[in-house]
């Protein structure tokens, strides 16, 4: 079996259990969700609250620290082969389209794997996409606090190298307010064009 399908029975994995837990949860139409658009995802319940983690300076942060502003915020990990990567660039892409508004809002990469994604790691990852790009980490414990928060899913394929292993996890980017209450859930897929014109509407 070779990488790229390997990847891709990952991925398939991955949106079937988010699907799932989301039409539950009412994250998406046909519960108590409503769909915005190609790739926006409203009418959400409760998602986000009170965490404390590390920035990829050094600093310990919390949710407060970034009120004030809005956040468009993804989980994922820095060894990501695909989803995270792309996104990121995304991010960067958003940020650049939004001009003197990207001063309003905080893109925000928290990992999964804080294992290997220390300090050092996560800051090199999200400076390489763009400067304003905020990074967290943290113990096992803050990243699985800061999940339930948000209702995040990560799980490691324990199968693979258990160095280089690969991490199943939830691709979807929250766009918080700046009292920190959820705006909006995108699509992993969703267009820069798409986030920067939503975000753009709420400012």
């Amino acid at each position: 079996m070779n990488k790229i399908f390997t990847y891709s029975v990952a991925a398939l994995v991955v949106a079937g259990f988010t699907i799932a837990v989301l039409f539950f949860t009412g994250l998406i139409p046909g519960s108590r969700g409503t769909s915005q658009g190609s790739g926006i995802i409203a009418g959400a319940p409760q998602i986000g609250g009170a965490f404390e983690l590390v920035d990829n300076k050094g600093n310990t942060v919390t949710d407060k620290t970034f009120h004030g502003k809005m956040s468009l915020i993804f989980f994922g990990y820095t060894f990501c082969p695909d989803v995270c990567p792309t996104e990121m660039q995304t991010f960067a892409q958003v940020m650049e389209a939004l001009g003197d508004d990207a001063e309003q809002v905080t893109p925000i990469f928290i990992t999964v794997d804080p294992s290997r994604d220390t300090v050092e790691v996560v800051d090199e990852f999200v400076q390489s996409f763009h400067p304003a790009i905020v990074g967290l980490t943290g113990s096992e414990a803050q990243v699985e606090t800061v999940k339930k928060m948000y209702r995040a899913y990560s799980q490691k394929q324990e199968d693979g190298d258990p160095e280089y292993y690969l991490v199943d996890h939830t691709s979807f980017t929250y766009l918080m307010g700046p009292d920190g209450q959820l705006s909006t859930v995108f699509r992993y897929g969703t267009t820069p064009e798409e986030i920067t014109t939503h975000i753009k509407e709420q400012l």
